[in-house]
């Protein structure tokens, strides 16, 4: 997105606004649409829990295998299907991050695969590589491996790891590997604009924002 484009208005249209706090209750999540329709955003990014979830037009977007990415990928999978039974669009799902770091490349084109072919070829899969626990390399050959295994987007976190969320080094990285192939998301950490733009110019093609507002607040018109 070039520099002169990034007005308020285009880049609330590259958002996925988001509440995964394990705390949120129903009400929340219903003050999160609002919000969203308000500021003009892709998509609400919620716990499969919540689903399913009226939005009047908005995209909705869920997480799978949230947050440790430890779990079996059949529950992962399971997981998805049900979330785009229940109108999901896009699913976030967590690799095995351990796997990743172990350098067991098959093991995490498995887990994504699974995933894959559990919820088809329509809706929009992310894929949470964790990116502040993995060396250069591997998150390279993890970026590989989502696009190996028919992803739409490679996402750098899940906002949840001591390790820390995205960074520009990070999503510039992912942005090389995937070539324009694929997405990249943004996520974790992102609390001002400034950090927003940075992400975009390294690459980023969407942003997970939870504090969206402070974000867009300080952007031009």
């Amino acid at each position: 997105m070039p520099e002169t484009t990034l007005t308020r208005a285009r880049v609330a249209a590259i958002v996925d606004h988001t509440l995964l706090k394990p705390e949120a209750s129903g009400a929340d999540v219903r003050a999160l649409v609002d919000e969203a329709r308000e500021l003009g955003v892709w998509s609400v990014c919620v716990s499969p829990s919540m689903l399913p979830l009226r939005t009047d037009g908005l995209v909705v977007a869920t997480v799978a295998g949230f947050p440790s990415g430890k779990h079996h990928s059949l529950i992962k999978g399971a997981e998805a299907r049900l979330a785009v039974d229940q109108g999901a669009a896009e699913i976030d799902m967590v690799i095995d991050v351990g796997a990743a770091v172990a350098g067991d490349y098959n093991a995490v084109l498995a887990d994504i695969l699974t995933v894959r072919e559990a919820i088809g070829f329509d809706p929009v899969l992310k894929v949470i590589i964790e990116s502040a626990v993995l060396s250069d390399e591997a998150i390279v050959e993890v970026c590989r491996c989502a696009e190996r295994a028919g992803a739409n987007f490679v996402k750098t976190s899940t906002g949840f790891h001591p390790a820390g969320g995205a960074s520009v080094h990070a999503v510039r990285l992912m942005a090389e590997t995937v070539g324009g192939r694929l997405g990249v998301k943004a996520s974790g950490g992102i609390r001002t604009a400034e950090a927003a733009l940075a992400m975009i110019e390294a690459g980023a093609t969407r942003l997970g924002l939870s504090g969206t507002r402070a974000v867009l607040d300080d952007l031009p018109e």
